[in-house]
């Protein structure tokens, strides 16, 4: 192992500090019980930082290039330093690449962690740990989705931190992302189903946009959803499955969620963003995540607490209109998509959301988090391209509480490894949790009962004003 990643890993020592938050949510708990379980667990939590009342988590799938955005090079050797110069920002002697005049901008109102690292080298892997802050077993290409793996970030604050204003505590949209696999940490895992994201996986930008999801089945009313004895056949149904009930837990507090939401004219009308003027959703971009992150900003502005926005449905590499994987493109095609495609996409969507909640009085209790699973090498590859390099990347963070204008760690002089104040994927969970008001010992309870922490990381306290 190399030295730098010995050291590293040498100064993450796990702890598990053990709670009485309760692991109540059992298959075939009533909902009122269930809810006073929840009262109970929340009112016996230690103390968090809470700064933000919501967070908005901007997953980039496929990874960008550190070097050559957010912590370029410029002084590095050839096949190493970025094809793109950088130009100097709104924060005194940070520069940035000079395809991203905006962000640089606002760069005075964000905080940039140079030093995210840890050691998983596939999407699968790496992105299951990005989105839940605990890594797999093993890194490997072929990691499936299961019962067993941890809750994504939004469903852990939807157990211990739910909101009461009669919005959804966490959604997530518009895809499913999958490397082949479903790739893991999306949704509630063994936390049950009553805690998975309202999933949205229609296009924020089409004609019409609005939740087909909750749309009923032909022949089934409200009134028959609502019908107690017909959520019990189903949920009955389910048990049928022996030892695959588990995935059922929560069933009946899930069906009753839906039919709260299709009755609830306040969800839809937060989701309705044909509302906003055409000059707004112009200044967004009408494009998929461009109008994603306008629906993000509708959503928390409205009381939703943890809204993941997926970038692309896949990590990219076929053409340019998907993920940050661009070393699967044939010879020099990595700087021209950067160029033409993802940073001008970065560009535009960023500082319109920073802007957009700071206008309306919202960024200091938003947390936007604008991250993918790993950077990219340091060293250019025979395609003039870099491959995945989890070992140290930047992640950007801005409101909820964080600093401004405020550069957090410094890597080495390639962009290789943290010279300076690593910050482990375990720490920005930890960091995370913390803001939104879970403290990151808050015990969960998987599948076999055993107590788990939300987060294993230390919260990187540096980052807050």
């Amino acid at each position: 192992m190399n030295h730098h990643l010995q050291k590293l890993l040498s100064q993450k020592l796990p702890r598990r500090q053990l709670l009485t938050a309760g692991g109540m949510a059992g298959f075939g708990l009533t909902l009122p019980r269930w809810l006073a379980a929840q009262d109970q667990a929340a009112a016996e939590l230690p103390a968090a930082m809470s700064t933000a009342k919501s967070v908005i988590f901007l997953y980039q799938f496929g990874g960008p290039s550190h070097v050559d955005t957010f912590d370029m090079k410029p002084l590095a050797p050839d096949g190493t330093r970025s094809q793109f110069e950088t130009i100097s920002t709104s924060v005194p002697g940070l520069s940035i690449c000079e395809h991203l005049p905006r962000m640089a901008e606002v760069m005075n109102r964000v905080t940039l962690l140079r030093t995210v690292w840890h050691t998983m080298k596939n999407h699968n892997s790496a992105s299951y740990y990005a989105l839940t802050g605990h890594p797999p077993a093993v890194d490997d290409i072929r990691l499936r989705d299961t019962l067993d793996l941890f809750p994504a970030y939004g469903s852990v604050v939807d157990r211990y931190a739910p909101n009461t204003n009669g919005m959804p505590t966490f959604v997530a949209y518009p895809h499913v992302i999958r490397d082949g696999e479903v790739t893991p940490g999306q949704h509630a895992s063994f936390l049950g189903k009553v805690h998975d994201p309202l999933l949205v996986t229609a296009d924020p930008n089409a004609p019409g946009f609005g939740l087909p999801e909750l749309s009923l089945p032909a022949g089934v009313s409200t009134a028959r959803l609502e019908n107690r004895r017909q959520l019990q056949q189903m949920i009955n149904a389910q048990a049928k499955l022996g030892d695959a009930a588990v995935a059922a837990r929560g069933l009946e507090d899930y069906y009753s969620r839906a039919v709260s939401m299709l009755n609830s004219p306040k969800i839809r009308q937060a989701f309705a963003i044909d509302e906003e003027s055409a000059s707004v959703r112009d200044r967004y971009g009408r494009t998929e995540y461009g109008q994603g992150c306008l629906l993000a900003r509708r959503l928390v502005e409205r009381g939703v607490k943890f809204v993941s926005v997926y970038y692309s449905k896949s990590i990219g590499g076929r053409r340019k209109e998907e993920g940050w994987d661009t070393h699967g493109f044939d010879n020099t095609r990595m700087y021209p998509i950067l160029k033409d495609y993802h940073l001008p996409l970065l560009d535009q969507t960023l500082p319109t959301l920073i802007l957009d909640l700071e206008e309306r009085g919202l960024l200091d209790q938003t947390l936007i988090v604008w991250m993918g699973e790993f950077g990219r090498t340091p060293r250019l590859n025979a395609n003039i391209s870099r491959d995945h390099w989890p070992q140290c990347y930047s992640v950007l963070l801005a409101g909820g509480g964080t600093k401004k204008g405020y550069v957090h760690g410094t890597s080495d002089k390639t962009g290789a490894f943290p010279e300076k104040d690593p910050v482990a994927l375990d720490d920005l969970a930890a960091t995370m949790f913390s803001a939104i008001g879970v403290p990151p010992e808050t015990e969960l309870r998987d599948r076999g009962n055993r107590p788990l922490a939300a987060a294993l990381g230390h919260v990187v306290s540096e980052i807050f004003a």
